[in-house]
Protein backbone atom coordinates (compact mmCIF):
# COMPACT_ATOMS: atom_id res chain seq x y z
CA UNK A 1 0.00 0.00 0.00
CA UNK A 2 2.67 2.12 0.85
CA UNK A 3 4.05 1.49 -2.29
CA UNK A 4 1.24 2.47 -4.43
CA UNK A 5 1.18 5.66 -2.56
CA UNK A 6 4.54 7.40 -3.52
CA UNK A 7 4.45 7.39 -7.45
CA UNK A 8 1.30 9.35 -6.97
CA UNK A 9 2.75 12.01 -3.97
CA UNK A 10 5.67 12.08 -6.45
CA UNK A 11 3.79 13.14 -9.62
CA UNK A 12 1.73 15.48 -7.54
CA UNK A 13 4.47 17.40 -6.23
CA UNK A 14 6.37 17.91 -8.94
CA UNK A 15 3.44 19.19 -11.30
CA UNK A 16 3.03 21.43 -8.18
CA UNK A 17 5.91 22.66 -8.12
CA UNK A 18 5.78 23.13 -12.23
CA UNK A 19 2.49 25.07 -11.75
CA UNK A 20 4.19 27.08 -9.24
CA UNK A 21 7.53 27.75 -11.25
CA UNK A 22 5.23 28.80 -13.91
CA UNK A 23 2.84 31.15 -11.93
CA UNK A 24 4.85 34.18 -12.00
CA UNK A 25 5.96 33.75 -15.91
CA UNK A 26 2.24 34.19 -16.19
CA UNK A 27 2.22 37.55 -14.41
CA UNK A 28 4.80 38.99 -15.51
CA UNK A 29 3.47 38.55 -19.14
CA UNK A 30 1.61 41.96 -18.55
CA UNK A 31 -1.30 43.28 -20.35
CA UNK A 32 -2.79 47.00 -20.49
CA UNK A 33 -5.40 45.65 -17.79
CA UNK A 34 -1.92 45.42 -15.62
CA UNK A 35 -1.96 48.99 -16.00
CA UNK A 36 -4.80 49.67 -14.10
CA UNK A 37 -5.02 49.35 -9.86
CA UNK A 38 -7.91 46.68 -8.35
CA UNK A 39 -10.25 47.40 -6.29
CA UNK A 40 -8.20 45.51 -3.54
CA UNK A 41 -4.85 47.88 -4.59
CA UNK A 42 -7.28 50.72 -3.73
CA UNK A 43 -8.88 49.71 -0.77
CA UNK A 44 -5.68 49.54 1.03
CA UNK A 45 -4.29 52.87 -0.29
CA UNK A 46 -7.01 54.61 0.72
CA UNK A 47 -7.33 53.01 4.00
CA UNK A 48 -3.05 52.61 4.80
CA UNK A 49 -1.04 53.91 2.44
CA UNK A 50 -2.42 57.29 2.06
CA UNK A 51 -2.58 58.20 5.92
CA UNK A 52 1.42 57.18 5.80
CA UNK A 53 1.89 58.89 3.39
CA UNK A 54 0.64 62.02 4.79
CA UNK A 55 2.00 61.71 7.68
CA UNK A 56 5.46 61.10 6.13
CA UNK A 57 4.98 64.16 4.67
CA UNK A 58 4.18 65.99 7.95
CA UNK A 59 7.15 64.63 9.27
CA UNK A 60 9.44 65.59 6.32
CA UNK A 61 8.22 69.06 6.11
CA UNK A 62 9.21 68.95 10.06
CA UNK A 63 12.42 67.89 9.38
CA UNK A 64 13.00 70.21 6.48
CA UNK A 65 11.84 73.19 8.53
CA UNK A 66 14.31 72.20 11.49
CA UNK A 67 17.31 71.13 9.14
CA UNK A 68 16.84 74.35 6.63
CA UNK A 69 19.95 76.41 8.25
CA UNK A 70 21.78 73.25 7.79
CA UNK A 71 20.96 72.76 4.30
CA UNK A 72 21.25 76.59 3.84
CA UNK A 73 24.61 76.50 5.11
CA UNK A 74 25.23 73.51 2.63
CA UNK A 75 23.62 75.13 -0.41
CA UNK A 76 21.35 72.00 -0.50
CA UNK A 77 17.76 73.52 0.40
CA UNK A 78 16.19 72.87 -3.05
CA UNK A 79 17.03 69.50 -3.05
CA UNK A 80 16.31 68.47 1.20
CA UNK A 81 13.17 70.26 0.02
CA UNK A 82 12.34 67.38 -2.71
CA UNK A 83 13.07 65.05 -1.24
CA UNK A 84 11.55 65.41 2.71
CA UNK A 85 8.25 66.96 1.62
CA UNK A 86 7.85 67.64 -2.28
CA UNK A 87 8.21 63.32 -2.98
CA UNK A 88 5.77 62.36 -0.32
CA UNK A 89 3.29 64.91 -0.95
CA UNK A 90 3.73 64.21 -4.47
CA UNK A 91 2.74 60.65 -3.88
CA UNK A 92 -0.33 61.76 -1.24
CA UNK A 93 -1.82 63.92 -3.32
CA UNK A 94 -1.52 63.39 -7.15
CA UNK A 95 -0.47 59.36 -7.56
CA UNK A 96 -3.78 58.04 -8.66
CA UNK A 97 -5.21 55.89 -6.26
CA UNK A 98 -4.41 52.12 -5.67
CA UNK A 99 -1.55 53.00 -8.68
CA UNK A 100 2.01 52.02 -7.92
CA UNK A 101 4.75 55.26 -9.02
CA UNK A 102 5.57 52.88 -11.85
CA UNK A 103 1.75 52.58 -13.29
CA UNK A 104 1.26 56.37 -12.32
CA UNK A 105 3.61 56.92 -14.53
CA UNK A 106 2.44 54.62 -17.24
CA UNK A 107 -0.79 56.21 -16.92
CA UNK A 108 0.47 59.47 -17.49
CA UNK A 109 2.75 58.70 -20.55
CA UNK A 110 -0.63 56.65 -21.77
CA UNK A 111 -2.76 60.30 -21.12
CA UNK A 112 -0.23 62.56 -22.73
CA UNK A 113 0.51 60.13 -26.07
CA UNK A 114 -3.86 60.58 -26.32
CA UNK A 115 -3.55 64.05 -25.91
CA UNK A 116 -0.96 64.82 -27.94
CA UNK A 117 -3.13 62.28 -31.15
CA UNK A 118 -6.24 64.92 -30.44
CA UNK A 119 -4.30 67.86 -30.73
CA UNK A 120 -2.62 66.70 -33.85
CA UNK A 121 -6.16 65.10 -35.05
CA UNK A 122 -7.63 68.78 -34.51
CA UNK A 123 -4.72 70.44 -36.34
CA UNK A 124 -5.11 68.55 -39.33
CA UNK A 125 -9.54 69.23 -39.48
Amino acid sequence: MKRAKRPVLASVLASTLMLTAMAPLQASAGSPAQDRPGEIAMIADSLIARPVLLASTIVGAGLWLVTSPFSLLGGNIGEAGQVLVMNPGKSTFIRCLGCTPAQHESLKAEKATKASEEEAVAATE
